[in-house]
């Protein structure tokens, strides 16, 4: 399973920029008599397209993969980081969702690990809750089979 922030603003801010841009043309197209200046209004969609191109690589380049018994957080173009966690040592799986994200199905994802300050954090991405139950289900599973295997806490101790 792989975790990455949702582009559904990026895609709407895509839309946005063609839009204005048709806009602008129909009014070129159609304006009496021709408007000379008016061709530089286009500077607006393609200062918008920059930006929302920027934006969209930003998204595309975190990513939280749940591979087995463990997570591999990775983010960067250039210059990468990567961290990989054991499953067993995710302590606290956190959701936090703005109204504006609740009503388009997006949240932020934050994991807590054992020891220290060990926190990942995932703005943006799409079903937070249902990634963060998976993630708990998954992180118990594997602390009840360490358990089994002689690995975990015993009874009696």
């Amino acid at each position: 399973m792989v975790l990455r922030p949702s582009l559904k603003f990026v895609k709407l801010s895509y839309v946005l920029c063609l839009l204005l841009a048709v806009a602008l043309g129909v009014y070129l197209l159609t304006a009496h008599p021709p408007v000379d200046h008016a061709v530089y209004g286009f500077i607006l969609p393609g200062i918008l397209l920059f930006f929302t191109l920027i934006r969209h690589v930003q998204r595309r380049l975190v990513k939280l993969t749940i591979m087995g018994d463990r997570l591999r957080y990775e983010a960067g173009l250039f210059s990468k980081s990567t961290r990989t966690i054991e499953l067993v040592k995710v302590q606290d799986v956190r959701v936090d969702q703005t109204l504006g994200q609740r009503m388009v199905g997006i949240g932020n994802l934050s994991l807590e690990t054992a020891g220290g300050t060990s926190r990942i954090e995932l703005d943006g991405i799409d079903a937070p809750q249902a990634a963060a139950d998976h993630i708990l289900e998954l992180a118990r599973s594997q602390r009840s089979t360490g358990a089994d295997l002689g690995h975990g806490p015993t009874q009696g101790q």
